[in-house]
This record gives structure tokens, sequence and C-alpha cells, in this order.
């Protein structure tokens, strides 16, 4: 019999090992697939010298995703990727923005129509781009809001189960009291009880007379 039970703890113990080595294994894909990519955009020869803050904010993320809890993971490694695609977004569209520039500044000299769609086209590349890297800007603030409100409410639930169980342990000092007083009053009044009992007995056998005693008839 211990020896079924020791083999199944340690069955137990094995199925748990592995549990944790495949989240592990799963949290180690995540962040290297994030920074293969990061390091892909840092070392892309078109892309790689701009949106330097931005890189910098997808690596601070990715390093937040390793140190994150097991409960906080899932809104890390969002974070994480939504930093790193906000990183290689930034840097197109700082690379469209110069070359529209460039094409700008060749306008004047270049009439030919195919340069003019050229132009064109990048302008509405630019806009789309823009319009993609400010909704991303404004999801990364709202997540960020989400996870600071996330937070209080934290650390508000806490403080209010706190003042619950201290309201619950004077309840329950204040209930023993009561229940203690309770008894106190009840030996008190079985002692009165029993004292107001003794008392009267007493009082009924000195007021009892007590018994004649019979004349003797001597002359018989």
């Amino acid at each position: 019999m211990n020896h079924r039970l020791a083999t199944t703890l340690c069955a137990l113990v094995l199925a748990f090992a592995a549990s944790g080595a495949v989240h592990a294994a799963k949290d180690d894909l995540d962040v290297s697939r994030l920074s293969r990519n990061l390091d892909q955009l840092a070392n892309d020869p078109s892309l790689g010298a701009y949106a330097q803050a931005e890189q910098a904010r997808a690596r601070d993320a990715i390093n937040r995703l390793v140190q994150a809890r097991s409960r906080d993971r899932a809104h890390a490694l969002y974070l994480a990727e939504r930093q790193v695609d906000l990183a290689r977004a930034s840097a197109q569209f700082q690379v469209t923005q110069i070359k529209l520039t460039q094409l700008e500044r060749e306008h004047d000299q270049i009439v030919l129509e195919g340069s003019q769609r050229d132009a064109e086209a990048a302008r509405r590349e630019l806009e789309r781009q823009r319009m993609q890297y400010q909704l991303m800007q404004e999801e990364a603030a709202r997540l960020q809001q989400q996870g600071q409100e996330a937070s209080q409410a934290a650390d508000q639930a806490r403080n209010e189960a706190d003042q619950a169980r201290k309201l619950a342990a004077a309840q329950s000092k204040v209930a023993n009291a009561a229940k203690r007083e309770a008894e106190l009053a009840a030996q008190a009044a079985r002692a009165l009880r029993s004292q107001v009992q003794g008392d009267s007995g007493s009082s009924s056998d000195d007021s009892t007379p007590p018994p004649k005693k019979k004349k003797t008839n001597k002359g018989g």
C-alpha cells in the first residue's frame, strides 16, 4: 500500500514538473519570437536606424514580459506584441515620410506622369501609415490605462477584504463577550434563586411551633 502511494505521488510530481516545463517553454518561445522580430527590425538596413524610441519601448515591454507574473502574463504578452508592431510601423512611417520629402523636392524637376503617380501613391501610403500609427498609439495608451485601473481595483479589493476580516474579528469578540456576560448573568440568577429558596425554607422551619407534650396520668 505504501509503495503504491509513493508511486502515485511520484507520478503527480512528475506531471506537475512537466506542466511547468511546458509553460516555461511556451513563455520562452513568446519571448524569443518577439526578441527575434525586434532584432530583425533593428538589423534591417532600410528600417533599423529609425523609430529608435519605439524600439526601446518595445525592448522594455519584452523585459516586462520576462518578469511578469503568471496572472499578468497574458496582458504583458499582448502589450509586448503591440509595442513590437508599433516600432516596425513607426520605422516604416518615417522611411515613407523621408521618401515623400525626397519626391516633393524632385517634383518641380520631374514632370513625367509616372513620377507624379508615384508621389501621389506615396502620399496616400503616408496617410494610411500615419492613421495606423495613430491608432496603435491610442491602443497602447488604452491598454496601459486598463492595466493601471486593474491594479488599482486589485488594491482596493485587498483593502476591502482586510477591513472585512477586521470587522468580522471585532464582531466575533463582541459576540464572545456578550455570550460570556450572558453566562455570568445566568450563573448569578441561579445563585440568587438558590439563596432565595434556602432562606424561604429556613423561615418556614422556624415558624412551625414545637409539638405539645402529652400529659401523663400518673394516678392510672
